[in-house]
């Protein structure tokens, strides 16, 4: 019983720090929200802090100003271009390639793992000068192309995370599916890539904020005359003299916020499988599937790759 009241108090403890935390937390996002709905004069050192009354309230007109200002549909075009193109290519490649290293033991596919977990080290600006040559030489200085440089940047953590989760997977239905007639090129699509589905979206959220945010690597490659993502127009706001229009760019912050935190709303469910994935969570989803013994698993190789053959027998 002691024990019992001592758990709940330390309970209690880590939640009220938690709650601190939070709102610690949501309250730089909160202000900017308060501060994008008040009027350009109304944002001072003194009274940034404030509320917006009647006096200093203007609805949506910061955030109708901001859209028709910085052309912010083109701007969300290369935005999502960008984002989307490069998240996919990370998350194809990466896996492949995380696959490839954890079920091939030898010493190129170690050298692999090494070289992209070492990426994440090398800090950005000692590759940035060279990797603008690099990208006007390669015509990989404009939205359509840009992933190619996002996947060398991304490889790293995208590997790194998914190592862990192939390594915790039973081989045997991989082998079923394989005795049962699969490629490589199947056993992946049809067998591994279903079961990394938690981790594919946990690693697709990371990526996301990272490129959906990112502002340097856009403006040392892309020509920033013809091409604008979402966070390059935003410094445009910045005028000369030091003159900045606070009001807009705020709306504006808080319209790019909103993409991530609904994609993030979305697919919370599968983020908190993704966290946990590497700890022996695999069971669970071969079970969930119907794959949870040795047999299920063989006639989940035959399903999924025998298909054709079955039919031709009947």
């Amino acid at each position: 019983m002691g024990a019992t009241k001592k758990d709940r108090r330390i309970n209690a403890v880590l939640s009220v720090l938690l709650t601190i935390l939070c709102i610690a937390w949501m309250y730089p996002v909160f202000m900017i929200l308060m501060n994008s709905l008040k009027t350009e004069r109304a944002i001072t050192t003194s009274h940034a802090f404030e509320l917006p009354n009647a006096e200093t309230f203007v609805g949506l007109k910061n955030y109708i100003y901001g859209i028709q200002e910085m052309d912010f549909l083109s701007s969300f075009w290369y935005s999502l271009v960008i984002t989307v193109s490069s998240v996919a290519l990370i998350l194809l490649c990466c896996s492949m390639c995380a696959w490839y290293i954890t079920r091939v033991q030898n010493t190129l596919s170690k050298g692999m793992y090494y070289l992209c977990v070492f990426s994440m080290i090398v800090p950005f600006q000692m590759v940035m000068f060279t990797l603008a040559k690099t990208a006007d030489t390669l015509k990989l200085n404009n939205p359509y192309n840009i992933c190619i440089i996002y996947l060398g940047f991304g490889a790293g953590l995208a590997v790194f995370m998914f190592t862990g989760f192939v390594k915790s997977m039973p081989i045997a239905i991989e082998e079923a599916a394989m005795i049962d007639g699969c490629n490589p090129i199947q056993i992946f699509f049809k067998v591994v890539c279903p079961i990394l589905k938690p981790t594919m979206i946990s690693t697709a959220i990371l990526e996301t904020m990272w490129v959906w945010n990112d502002y340097l690597l856009p403006t040392l490659v892309l020509d920033i005359k013809t091409y604008r993502t979402i966070p390059m127009a935003i410094q445009y706001f910045r005028g000369s003299y030091g003159k900045v229009e606070m009001a807009p760019m705020m709306a504006c912050i808080m319209i790019t916020v909103l993409p991530v935190i609904v994609l993030y709303l979305i697919c919370q469910k599968y983020i908190i499988d993704g966290v946990v994935a590497g700890q022996g969570v695999n069971l669970t989803l071969l079970q969930e599937r119907g794959l949870a013994n040795d047999h299920q698993r063989h006639r989940a190789g035959v399903r999924l790759c025998g298909r054709d053959r079955l039919t031709s027998l009947k």
